[in-house]
């Protein structure tokens, strides 16, 4: 969604490397192209004043002039300012002292509430609670039977005791739910309320009958991220008729130019706290303004990727792989263990996703959504169509054996020898790192060139010179050979030990090299 605002202001900070100082003009330029590209973003003109007013402010001062790097300075200011229209600080749930923990979802229709009802109930449920979906949209079509689908794919209970499609009483409904959840110890209620194609007083007033009936906790408004200047009209319009405490941006993960998650929590006054960036329940997490702001300069974000890290991958697993990688050349580490990791990766979602939070990623762009995820499919298909003891050594992988591994997962022949060279080069550079490093590598501790390294080995000294003397250089002559002499009686060449008169002879082995 911020593509554009990102390669936007990565081109303005591109023309600002290099230089030592930055002069008023510099910094007026860059200001100039910093407006046009939030504008252009479709960010409210408001909080682009505001913006850019506080960048050129903190620019201009001595926190630039006497930076080391003025660049880097710049682009620090951005991101916090970033950071502070993006609401500051996340913002966590509230839960209520005594359970029920009341979540009450508001929005209008079409925004995804009914959805994200369902990836916040699995949300909560894998962090230990038990989350219970109320169906108070009695309004839209087939709403209820929506939310029961969507509760069984989450694995959450459902409160729907009206059919919906226009029958029941919504108030009752979520009222009822309140004593249901204590019933059936649910710590979380979630309700889920109508919404309509636009602001209404019908809908504004069943949304207050029902926030005055459950009395919620949390009021969450929904909001579509991709309607633009609406977004924040609307949530500007529910904030004095119904009041929220926090926001949800819904399709992040579309192609809209993202201008409403960058003005609503300045102009609402109301934190973002969560964001749903795809059509899976698992496409669901709390919103960090500081990541976003990251992720919007393509200075990538290695927080959400480590969490993402940490809950798909056991510490006890990534400790035997790390063993397995650490032995002889790594040749512990088979292709059972290669596929094992594979699947691992695949469940924390899309490839292309998990690549843009690493930083840079920007620069690679068109690369990265031209990944082709059925490639990981292929090769998990080229590893199950091996034998157990193929997978354990695929060097005993003759020609008819891939040619048999081709036709059961369906690939070309060179696949199977493409995926099987690159495992063992794949596994020789894992195990030269877990065992010490890469050499060359700068940096790191136990590789060449970065801190811990070696000390710098002294220069061998040059043999002694000639003098041009001709009495010098004959004493010199003299003195060598009688050194010469004294080591013959020692002993040979290369410390081995050697009779008078004989002369040492290479190994026949090593004269061939010789000439």
């Amino acid at each position: 969604m911020f593509d554009t605002l990102s390669d936007r202001l990565s081109a303005t900070f591109k023309n600002l490397r290099g230089k030592g100082r930055l002069s008023e003009a510099d910094i007026d330029a860059t200001a100039r192209e910093i407006r046009v590209a939030l504008l252009e973003a479709d960010v409210a003109l408001p909080v682009v004043r505001i913006f850019i007013k506080n960048i050129k402010e903190r620019a201009l001062g001595a926190e630039v002039s006497k930076a080391l790097n003025p660049a880097q300075q710049v682009l620090k200011i951005v991101n916090e300012e970033l950071v502070t229209i993006l609401g500051g600080e996340t913002r966590r749930l509230r839960f209520a002292k005594q359970p029920p923990t009341v979540i009450m979802l508001a929005g209008l229709q079409g925004a995804g509430k009914t959805t994200l009802g369902g990836k916040l109930a699995k949300w909560l449920k894998e962090q230990g609670h038990s989350p219970l979906l109320v169906a108070a949209d009695l309004q839209r079509p087939n709403a209820v039977n929506q939310l029961s689908v969507v509760a069984e794919r989450a694995g959450v209970a459902v409160f729907a005791p009206e059919p919906g499609n226009g029958v029941g009483d919504p108030v009752k409904v979520a009222r009822d739910s309140v004593e249901h959840a204590r019933t059936k110890v649910h710590d979380i209620v979630i309700v889920d309320t109508a919404g309509r194609l636009g602001i209404d007083q019908e809908m504004m007033q069943q949304a207050a009958d029902i926030r005055d009936a459950v009395r919620p906790d949390e009021i969450l408004f929904v909001v579509d991220a991709m309607i633009g200047q609406d977004a924040v009209n609307t949530a500007e319009a529910f904030r004095d008729g119904v009041g929220f405490d926090g926001v949800v941006l819904s399709k992040l993960d579309g192609d809209a130019r993202g201008g409403a998650a960058l003005s609503i929590a300045s102009v609402t006054g109301k934190p973002i706290m969560f964001a749903s960036n795809g059509e899976k329940l698992e496409d669901f997490d709390a919103f960090h303004p500081d990541r976003m702001a990251s992720r919007i300069l393509d200075m990538g974000d290695l927080l959400t990727l480590i969490e993402q890290a940490e809950k798909t991958f056991s510490q006890a697993e990534a400790e035997k792989m790390a063993s397995k990688l650490a032995s002889k050349k790594g040749q512990d580490f088979t292709l059972d263990d290669f596929l094992a990791q594979m699947e691992q990766v695949r469940k924390m979602g899309s490839i292309s996703k998990l690549l843009g939070m690493l930083p840079g990623m920007g620069q690679i762009k068109d690369q990265i959504n031209n990944i082709d995820e059925r490639d990981v499919d292929r090769t998990a298909a080229i590893i199950k169509s091996m034998t157990p003891g193929e997978r354990q050594d695929p060097t005993i992988i003759n020609g008819s054996r891939r040619a048999r591994i081709a036709k059961g997962s369906g690939v070309e022949v060179s696949a199977v020898k493409n995926l099987v060279e690159r495992f063992f080069d794949a596994r020789k550079m894992m195990s030269r790192m877990a065992q010490g490093g890469m050499p060359g590598m700068p940096g790191l501790p136990g590789m060449g060139g970065g801190p811990g390294r070696s000390k710098k080995q002294p220069k061998k000294a040059k043999g002694k010179q000639r003098s041009g003397n001709p009495m010098k250089r004959k004493q010199q002559e003299q003195e060598a050979a009688a050194r010469r002499a004294a080591s013959a009686e020692g002993g040979g060449a290369f410390g081995l030990p050697q009779q008078s008169g004989q002369e040492f002879e290479l190994p026949d082995e090593f004269k061939k090299f010789m000439g």
